[in-house]
């Protein structure tokens, strides 16, 4: 079989190297013939097929096409034209003249349609067997379900046989299946990625999704798909900054102990376990945040409002073709039509409630980090309890969506059972770049190889480089460092982290008195200076103007000399604010000096609590 890595970088450097997109094109059908498997494509274009897509790519060019000769899948409630659409149900198909915007966006960008995937029928399920199709098989373990609902594309990335593959995610499908698989899945936030051309689940909660070997490259894909698009109602303008840097320092809410739920699973506990270690090797501040909120968010998914969209997506095939549907999908679409408009009008209510009330919740920490799956099921266990196996695997997926968060499903390592153990990562929506930031980290520091190619990791590609995009760079110091107390104000602003620094050997720092939150206050010198840790954060105009416009006294914005020998604007301190503050400068800044006094203060804490 061909060696061609699939990675996209890898792939990309093959080309360069001579390889041709014919040798690629092979390595996917002898990856297809080696998998054995025909659950996992409902539809594949032939190689004559795939050739004629190449000719109309020209030249190798990873810039101009940033996904030249790039293979995919999409799964096939996504159309594309020339390619039947069924939603896994073969009555259902229908032949569309055109692809959906997002695929039309992808082949712009020089990608090559491999096929279409198999799927929960209806997109409606987490675990890959509602189809009248063959069920694909878990890539890593073939007792296990795949996960679904984009079961065949989660299955087809994890094999090498595409770069990516498009799923959806209305409830999870975008990432129970990435975390069942050794892969990454991508859940953007909702109306990032165009949903026109998509066969509906939920309309209004319904987002197309991106399985990848790695977040580098599915963040690349995403990055190519967004745009606001005048033919989806639901389509939203989201920036999507370059993959860089994360911030040093994160606060990551974590379900509170007592509300985690496992299901009797110890292996995916001592897993979730492992991984919130590794978070906070990576720096992270973990914060636990009680969760009977967000289970009772996720609850109202399949209790009224959201039931009655799914039916009404397909009311007027089901009411003519009811027999031809799955059983298990029948049934549950099928209970909407008990409900009524004021059961509707119920649940839009009890959401905007749980919205209200979490809505501080979520936005007091920088991010979330939760089990992509609660459990590993058997293939056998979900077909004798569909629903209830079903159910349990959104457990941290099915409120993501209605609380308007966006996530990424990352490989955090394996469990003491050898399985798969994967988390996923939450925030607010627009905050994808933040969440795909942290996941490349974790991801790196896990080791695994790629999904089930057993190809190692390629080299951490290097972090982008702040782009002239006519942003404003801010330096700060001390309460508006990452993991601080008044970062969330620059959070709020939509301030992107740039870079760690260190001013040049001209400063002296002082911890600031009388003020209601500590401070520092920085302050130029002469002679005697030292060199000072700070942080450097990128905002738009208006919002640099907004931010300095609420700075108090004493502190004040002025030229900060940096150790490289560049300038930015950045927190400085008038002097006459310095009556009753102390030099701090030997501790080379504020982070150092807050975490010597909270060291100090614990030792009191033991001290006190020892007899004496």
């Amino acid at each position: 079989m061909s060696e061609i890595r699939f990675d996209i970088g890898s792939l990309h450097a093959a080309y360069a190297a001579g390889t041709t997109v014919a040798a690629m094109i092979d390595a996917v059908h002898e990856r297809i013939a080696a998998a054995d498997d025909p659950g996992i494509f409902i539809h594949l274009a032939g190689r004559a097929e795939m050739l004629a897509q190449a000719q109309k790519l020209g030249p190798f060019d990873p810039v101009a096409k940033p996904l030249w000769g790039v293979p995919f899948a999409v799964k096939d409630n996504i159309d594309v034209a020339g390619m039947p659409t069924t939603a896994a149900c073969a009555e259902y198909a229908y032949m569309p003249e055109t692809d959906a915007t997002v695929v039309a966006r992808l082949k712009a960008a020089g990608a090559l349609v491999v096929g279409k995937t198999n799927l929960d029928q209806f997109a409606t399920g987490l675990v890959g067997v509602r189809t009248p199709y063959p069920i694909p098989r878990n890539a890593v373990d073939a007792s296990l379900v795949p996960g679904g609902s984009s079961s065949g594309s989660a299955v087809a990335t994890a094999r090498g046989i595409v770069s990516f593959a498009l799923g959806t995610d209305t409830a999870g499908s975008g990432r129970i299946p990435a975390g069942l698989n050794n892969i990454v899945g991508l859940k953007p936030t909702v109306g990032a990625l165009s949903a026109a051309g998509v066969v509906p689940a939920c309309r209004t909660l319904d987002c197309v999704s991106v399985f990848a070997l790695t977040v580098d490259d599915a963040y690349a894909v995403f990055a190519v798909a967004a745009a606001k698009d005048a033919a989806d109602a639901y389509s939203r303008a989201i920036k999507v900054p370059a993959l860089a840097a994360r911030p040093p320092v994160l606060s990551v809410g974590v379900p509170a102990k007592a509300d985690l739920q496992f299901f009797g699973d110890a292996s995916m506990q001592a897993g979730f376990e492992a991984a919130l270690g590794l978070l906070e090797k990576l720096g992270c501040r973990l914060v636990e945040i009680p969760f009977g909120d967000f289970y009772a968010t996720a609850n109202l998914l399949y209790e009224g409002a959201w039931v009655a969209e799914r039916y009404a997506a397909i009311r007027d095939f089901m009411d003519a073709n009811e027999a031809a549907m799955h059983p298990v999908t029948r049934k549950i679409i099928g209970g909407a039509r008990g409900l009524s408009a004021a059961d509707a009008f119920k649940g839009l209510y009890a959401l905007q409630a749980y919205k209200a009330k979490l809505a501080p919740v979520i936005a007091s920490v920088d991010l979330f980090c939760v089990p992509t799956a609660p459990t590993h099921y058997a293939l056998d266990a979900v077909l004798a309890d569909p629903i209830v196996t079903n159910s349990r695997l959104g457990t941290y997926t099915n409120f993501v969506n209605l609380l308007d968060m966006c996530g990424i499903a990352v490989p955090t390592g394996k469990r003491d059972d050898g399985l798969p153990m994967s988390v996923t990562l939450l925030a607010m929506a627009g905050r994808d770049w933040l969440t795909a930031a942290l996941a490349r980290d974790i991801h790196t520091a896990s080791g695994l190889p790629l999904g089930a190619t057993g190809w190692a990791q390629p080299g951490i590609a290097p972090a982008a480089s702040s782009a002239d995009d006519g942003m404003i760079d801010l330096v700060v110091v001390g309460a508006h460092l990452s993991g601080m107390p008044l970062n969330g104000q620059l959070s709020q602003l939509g301030a992107r982290f740039s870079r760690a620094a260190k001013t040049s050997a001209a400063y002296r720092l002082y911890a600031l008195a009388g003020q209601s939150v500590p401070k520092p206050g920085l302050i130029r010198v002469a002679e005697g200076g030292a060199a000072v840790e700070v942080e450097v954060w990128r905002l738009s105009a208006d919002a640099f103007g907004r931010f300095v416009a609420a700075i108090p006294p004493p502190l004040g914005i002025g030229t900060v000399e940096l150790e490289d020998g560049g300038s930015a604007k950045g927190f400085l301190a008038e002097t006459v604010g310095l009556s009753g503050a102390s030099d701090i400068s030997s501790f080379g800044g504020w982070r150092r000096f807050v975490e010597r006094g909270e060291a100090e203060q614990g030792e009191q804490r033991s001290k006190r609590a020892v007899p004496g």
